[in-house]
């Protein structure tokens, strides 16, 4: 498989909707006059933190790639990024991966305290179901996207997917030892059908298809859904996410072992140190980079069929796939 492009020719394929993006999240941080002034404080801090916005990027996207008006999808490119933030501030707390850092800031229980990190949160999940129920003008397109995205967020996609990761850890021996790579794993290539059978990998897929890849999946479907997309159109998004979710948080594997907490803007090395499930523990970090290609060039295939309007879904499939590098 080729390599893929140089660092500087990589254009993510959204850096013109970011603006956009910025400004309907500050609009929406007006919480009502009845919301304490330090939780506002708090859930502010969290939704405007410096990031990629590449969930609200993939709902513009969408309605874009579909032939609809992005303008249209802004509720629902809010409402997704809420729903990042919560997951986020929960995701840091002590009780679960236990970080000080994110973004390059210190995260919301550290500048706050843990009980207004975990109310932000809970305002967050509820003010994005509300900002859907208020901004979108139509009710069966209202109904269709808040039905969409508490499903994403609920119990059998991120919620289970967080807990099962939990889970996995707790269960990790206490030593922390390293995890012990698949048989069949080599640095340079993967021998598919030695290792297909592990079970550990098709456990570590399940988690990351609901704890990351829920997200990417419910962001495109809004976006279709925002602009009255085809059930043709709306399929290939759903493949499209599958792959590309997936590949997401292979990267962001990687990324823990390879990159700089400067560079990152959060803690790195982390998962290594505790023994964590991960792409690059159990495939190396060859075999983990192998991994992303496969699902990033599955990616792109499906962005092809949306020929022209597609070029947005491509340049992201790329850019992804440079961050392993």
């Amino acid at each position: 498989m080729s390599s893929p492009p140089k660092k500087a020719s990589v254009d993510c394929g959204f850096d013109d909707l970011r603006p956009r993006i910025e400004e309907a999240l500050k609009q929406a941080c007006d919480f009502g006059s009845g919301c304490p002034a330090n939780l506002g404080e708090a859930m502010t801090y969290a939704l405007l933190a410096p990031g990629k916005r590449l969930r609200p990027a993939l709902v513009l996207m969408a309605a874009e790639c579909c032939g609809g008006s992005m303008e249209h999808a802004i509720p629902a490119a809010v409402a997704v990024e809420m729903i990042h933030a919560y997951s986020l501030i929960h995701d840091d707390l002590p009780a679960m991966d236990d970080d000080d850092l994110r973004r390059g800031r210190p995260t919301v229980h550290v500048k706050f305290d843990e009980a207004t990190a975990i109310l932000a949160g809970d305002g967050l999940l509820t003010q994005s179901f509300y900002h859907l129920s208020k901004e979108i003008q139509s009710p069966e397109k209202a109904i269709a996207a808040i039905h969409a995205l508490s499903r994403a967020a609920g119990p059998a996609r991120l919620v289970g997917g967080q807990a099962d990761d939990l889970s996995a850890e707790k269960r990790l021996d206490p030593t922390r030892q390293a995890v012990q790579p698949v048989a069949g794993c080599h640095d340079e290539t993967l021998d598919w059908t030695e290792i297909l059978n592990d079970p550990r990998l098709a456990h570590l897929e399940s988690i990351h298809r609901r704890k990351t890849g829920a997200l990417f999946s419910v962001s495109l479907d809004l976006g279709a859904i925002m602009v009255d997309a085809s059930k043709p159109q709306r399929d290939t998004l759903a493949n499209y996410a599958s792959s590309i979710g997936l590949a997401f948080q292979v990267v962001d594997d990687l990324l823990d072992y390879t990159a700089e907490a400067s560079t990152l803007g959060k803690r790195t090395g982390k998962d290594a140190d505790r023994g964590k499930l991960t792409y690059p523990g159990l495939l190396g970090l060859g075999g983990a980079r192998q991994k992303a290609q496969e699902l990033i060039a599955s990616a792109r295939c499906e962005a092809d069929k949306f020929g022209s309007s597609g070029r947005r879904l491509r340049l992201l499939a790329d850019f992804v796939l440079e961050r392993a590098y």
